[in-house]
């Protein structure tokens, strides 16, 4: 065994013993207890996709704590390259699950944005803590947030190119929703294309982008490098919005019901063991700053999940709102509405050609059912509905009541 091998080997020892005070028990102790019931999960290891992003930290630490272990499964984290990637791997089964974007799980059982596959939505991973980056060339010339970039667009003419990471993803959302609040049509006025979330930093620095929406720590490494400012943050688009998803299959969710209960559960337990407190965020952002999973340095991930904010240009704030994997639960009851929200979106651009039946595509892929199996597992809170109302920052109340009518109210559309 190598020196590397088992300095990993005993961190993870000495993190998963970090954890028993936690749970009260061995979590190997109770895996026997849970295994034990007619419950016992079908599929006892499990392969989950991850894309190099903070908000890929519950799925990691689930694993490196040994949460998965006490609800009798292990969690095997499969780092991934791309969005389009961790789809056909997710569709063919080479997945079984993964931490994926909300609007992608959508897109796909639709068939829009590739192949048609009833997909499932287990919970929400996180909310907030995504941001639009702009290029230092832009802010040097005075576009530091939406209105100075319409202003500039408009005074000076050429085309201008903006990046997202998946066609029918959350980044590709937010980056239209912030533009067209602005004024400027996102898909008449600019170009838009799609880039990796880890490939971002380095398209910029090679001018391939005037500006990007993405996860973190990926507008924070903008800054550190000096080729970016951040413009907006996504929680100022969108207080509290649905981010990342732990997505499946239909197929798997009916094959395996057990074991995407038990996962659920051991990811809840993740979220809040990361939500719990300082030092668990700060030991949580240096695990995963690992080349194994983000690949990047601790200062990169720290500072924004702690909420403490700089845009590049001298403007620091703590910001209230910033990336949540838990919040006594709040953060991942699989809404009906935040799906819906998306399909909104989707029919607002074009990327669908007419109105779903909103209500009953969310239905068929947010897994409630299995979410209050688990959130009752780990103890954590449900809400009232299952739909939400949240207002945006244009003013525009969304609370799942007229889709239709919502989706074509936009002035600025496709």
């Amino acid at each position: 065994m190598t020196d590397l091998l088992k300095a990993k080997l005993s961190r993870r020892a000495v993190l998963q013993t970090a954890t028993v005070g936690a749970v009260g028990i061995s979590p190997a102790l109770r895996a026997v207890v849970y295994a034990g019931g007619s419950d016992a999960p079908e599929k006892t290891e499990v392969k989950i996709g991850f894309i190099p992003l903070t908000d890929c930290a519950s799925v990691v630490m689930a694993s490196v704590l040994g949460f998965d272990k006490k609800y009798g499964v292990t969690i095997v984290p499969s780092k991934e390259a791309s969005w389009a990637g961790v789809r056909d791997k997710l569709v063919s089964g080479e997945l079984d699950f993964a931490h994926v974007l909300y609007g992608l799980v959508y897109g796909v059982h639709l068939g829009i944005g590739g192949p048609k596959k009833d997909m499932a939505v287990l919970a929400t991973l996180n909310n907030n803590g995504q941001a639009i980056t702009l290029s230092k060339k832009l802010a040097d010339k005075g576009a530091v947030d939406g209105a100075s970039l319409a202003k500039l667009m408009a005074a000076e003419k050429r085309e201008y190119t903006f990046a997202q990471t998946f066609p029918t993803g959350t980044h590709a959302m937010w980056l239209y929703y912030w533009m067209a609040a602005n004024g400027i049509h996102p898909l008449q006025d600019a170009k838009v294309i799609t880039v990796p979330p880890p490939q971002m930093v380095a398209n910029m620095r090679v001018g391939n982008m005037d500006g990007y929406c993405v996860g973190e720590p990926w507008n924070h490494r903008a800054i550190i490098d000096g080729i970016g400012i951040t413009a907006t943050t996504t929680q100022d688009i969108w207080k509290d919005h649905p981010e990342k998803v732990l997505g499946t299959t239909g197929d798997f969710v009916k094959k395996y019901p057990n074991t995407a209960r038990a996962v659920t559960a051991a990811i809840l337990e993740a979220g809040k063991w990361i939500d719990a407190s300082l030092s668990n965020k700060n030991k949580m952002a240096e695990t995963i700053a690992d080349k194994s999973y983000v690949n990047t340095s601790v200062d990169a991930i720290n500072q924004r999940i702690l909420g403490r904010y700089q845009n590049g240009l001298g403007k620091t704030w703590d910001d209230p709102n910033f990336m949540k994997f838990y919040n006594d639960g709040a953060v991942n009851f699989p809404y009906l509405s935040d799906g819906m929200w998306f399909l909104t979106q989707h029919k607002r651009w074009g990327l669908l050609k007419d109105h779903p039946d909103y209500l009953t595509v969310a239905k068929q892929i947010n897994q409630i059912e299995i979410y209050k199996q688990a959130a009752a597992a780990t103890k954590t809170p449900l809400p009232k509905s299952d739909m939400r109302s949240s207002k945006l920052m244009d003013g525009t109340v969304w609370d799942g009541k007229d889709p239709k009518k919502y989706a074509d109210g936009f002035k600025i559309k496709a």
